[in-house]
């Protein structure tokens, strides 16, 4: 049984041994969950795009048929060797159907494998659980890539190119990226389209001219928007959002992670009172065109009001993944309060 960690994920992508027989994907970046699925797809079966190879099952097929996942992990491969099934946006109406595949001896990893994709999926939920504590299967969270792994996957992706990125450069990108792996990747594909195969330095001005069109600005606006009280402008920017598809948990994560960073930088600006030198040391950077919107936020927002903020952005993250929760309400319902209590705050 074992929910990995995140220094043992990419080692089993690559290997993934003959311990288990079944992999579940689950959590709010999707992209993350496709490409881990896609590359773990690969190490299973020579070639996952050949229909004698893989087998795909929907949950509507399986709802239908329920014995068709036991009959797919049971059937003989034509061309020999492993055998690979794939069940897409599973949910905890499928815990069943997949207990019974891991039950049963006579299924082994040298005959077949079951690899699952899901959304979020809670510490209660069925599935979640069946895998994280069945000794034949492994659950692999793909969660919201935070500053650090997101500074990591730009930095290995432009140098697989022969790119180099400017300090400023690589705070835009931080900043505006990393709420969905697959928008990630595509962004910065696009980046290296635009500088093409001569190498050299990605700056500032190549990143503005090809990023942000679309949701990493969106999440920036509602966080600007949310901690400035601006009702008008977080309206827009919510909608601007929902337009370009973003979950409600990678906007709460967005918000979050701004109100955090204000937190910080408030909580030194108590000691020592120098604002604008902190905003400038702070690391990870703050892109120089949002310096003097924090700094008005520092003015407006005491610690402990942003400590309550944070609490209130946490809870509806949390309520956000709990199944069959109006997610995209409770969000929206979150935000409006805190922008609504900034009127109410006696700033500094």
């Amino acid at each position: 049984m074992a929910k990995l960690q995140n220094k043992d994920i990419e080692p089993f992508l690559d290997q993934p041994g003959n311990l288990y027989v079944a992999a579940l994907f689950y959590g709010e970046d999707t992209g993350l969950v496709k490409e881990r699925a896609k590359r773990l797809s690969y190490a299973v079966v020579d070639d996952p795009i050949d229909p004698f190879q893989t087998a795909e099952i929907s949950v509507g097929q399986l709802k239908e048929e329920p014995a068709l996942l036991f009959d797919e992990m049971t059937a003989i491969s034509l061309t020999g060797g492993r055998r690979l099934v794939l069940l897409d946006r599973a949910g905890n109406g499928q815990t069943e159907a997949i207990e019974l595949v891991l039950n049963d001896p006579t299924i082994t990893s040298f005959t077949s494998f079951l690899l699952v994709e899901a959304g979020t999926l809670g510490p209660r939920d069925s599935l979640r659980k069946l895998f994280e504590n069945h000794e034949r299967g492994v659950a692999i969270p793909c969660y919201l890539d935070d500053s650090n792994s997101l500074e990591r996957v730009i930095q290995q992706t432009l140098n697989q190119h022969g790119l180099k990125i400017e300090p400023t450069a690589l705070t835009y990108l931080t900043e505006n990226l990393g709420t969905d792996r697959k928008v990630t990747r595509s962004e910065l594909e696009k980046l290296v389209l635009f500088k093409g195969r001569s190498g050299g330095y990605v700056t500032l001005d190549d990143v503005t001219s090809n990023i942000g069109n679309g949701a990493p600005l969106a999440r920036d606006d509602v966080a600007f928007a949310t901690a400035n009280g601006d009702q008008a402008a977080l309206d827009r920017a919510l909608l601007k959002c929902q337009m370009v598809g973003e979950h409600p948990v990678a906007i709460l994560h967005a918000v979050i992670r701004h109100f955090q960073r204000l937190h910080l930088l408030a909580v030194k600006a108590t000691q020592s009172g120098d604002v604008i030198r902190l905003i400038k040391s702070h690391r990870p950077p703050v892109f120089y065109k949002h310096q003097p919107i924090i700094e008005r936020q520092l003015q407006q927002w005491p610690p402990r009001q942003l400590a309550k903020a944070m609490g209130i952005l946490t809870r509806a993250e949390l309520d956000c993944k709990k199944a069959g929760l109006p997610a995209e309400a409770i969000c929206g319902r979150a935000l409006i309060r805190i922008a609504n209590a900034v009127r109410k705050i006696q700033p500094y």
